[in-house]
């Protein structure tokens, strides 16, 4: 029998992806509702022409047969969504941010705890991204040695006037780095193999905005861990020229060699997404790696199923939410 899941609030795009690859991994989407009539719902509409949305999102969290509900609301109520789907007997999925405060963070922390259900952030900038797919199996085979360093740029592009309210009030989002950085923070504990590390810096700044005083479009922030040493750069800031959204990277050094993903973009001339860079002691080269595979979906309906943690172990889950929430601190100056 296929994985059941239900759609609670789709106010970020993201619920399109979350939706699209659970579908594809074998599960199958009994319905959906979202607050209010956000501009996301055209979309997904479009997307899922089949899937009945409801009036009241109990009517989804009553459903015995709902396993997993997948959460892509604003930011700031994810956690209260979370918390009711988790007290109805529900895993969940949520899109990034998981929260955006410390203060949620515990108390979801707390109820994942007293219900043992699964709390899952879709980072999608990994569990959405082939190259990384083929990465993690060259990082695992010893391809480029110990990871000693990652560099994660993640730009994003504006699109000012097609972004609702909530986008830029800084509390309904969370902050640059709570929201985008964690994606970043996510790779660098995993491709590290860091259970825990510490933030020694982080900035945000509203350099080009001053009618957005909400927005923060730069944020950056170095780490470390025990096992090594990171830096992560996002913002607001990508050119028109550019074909895509953001022309997002990472580069993972290791002590025999180093990757290069240029996840969503070349800008060096070759076409389509999952461009992977592959540099050590016997090969240079750049490989296509949109055959690679998205593992988390299937995982996750695994774990959901099975109670394991092959997508993703809690305690990763927390720990990035809790440094994202920390560099954020740190940053407004509020630690």
């Amino acid at each position: 029998m296929s994985l059941k899941f239900a759609v609670i609030g789709i106010d970020h795009r993201h619920a399109y992806g979350m939706t699209k690859h659970l579908i594809a991994a074998g599960a199958d989407c009994v319905g959906w509702w979202t607050q209010g009539a956000p501009e996301t719902e055209a979309g997904f509409v479009k997307r899922f022409p089949d899937l009945p949305k409801v009036a009241d999102r109990r009517a989804l969290l009553d459903r015995p047969d709902v396993a997993l509900v997948v959460i892509a609301a604003i930011p700031r109520d994810r956690a209260d969504l979370a918390i009711e789907a988790m007290r109805a007997g529900k895993d969940v999925m949520v899109d990034k941010p998981g929260c955006t405060t410390p203060e949620d963070l515990a108390r979801i922390r707390a109820v994942q705890a007293e219900t043992g259900r699964i709390w899952s952030i879709d980072f999608s900038e990994r569990f959405e991204v082939p190259c990384v797919t083929m990465a993690e199996d060259l990082v695992q085979g010893g391809a480029i040695g110990r990871v000693v360093q990652t560099v994660g740029l993640g730009p994003h592009r504006l699109n000012r006037a097609t972004r609702p309210g909530w986008f830029f009030d800084r509390d309904a989002y969370g902050g640059v780095l709570t929201d985008i950085a964690s994606h970043q923070i996510d790779q660098f504990l995993h491709f590290t193999g860091s259970q825990d590390a510490e933030i020694t810096h982080a900035a945000v700044e509203n350099y080009a905005h001053p009618g957005d005083p909400g927005l923060q479009d730069f944020g950056e922030i170095a780490l470390r861990s025990d096992k090594g040493r990171g830096y992560i750069r996002v913002d607001w800031f990508t050119p028109d020229a550019l074909p895509n959204w953001g022309d997002g990277r990472l580069t993972i050094l290791g002590t025999e060699g180093y990757i290069e993903l240029r996840k969503y973009v070349d800008v060096a001339g070759r076409t389509g997404t999952d461009t992977l860079i592959l540099v050590n002691g016997g090969r240079c080269e750049a490989i296509d790696a949109r055959d690679a595979g998205l593992p988390y979906f299937a995982r996750i309906i695994a774990d959901v199923q099975d109670r394991t943690e092959t997508a993703m172990t809690q305690a990763h889950c927390f720990k990035v939410m809790e440094l994202a929430l920390q560099a954020q601190a740190m940053a407004e100056g509020t630690a």
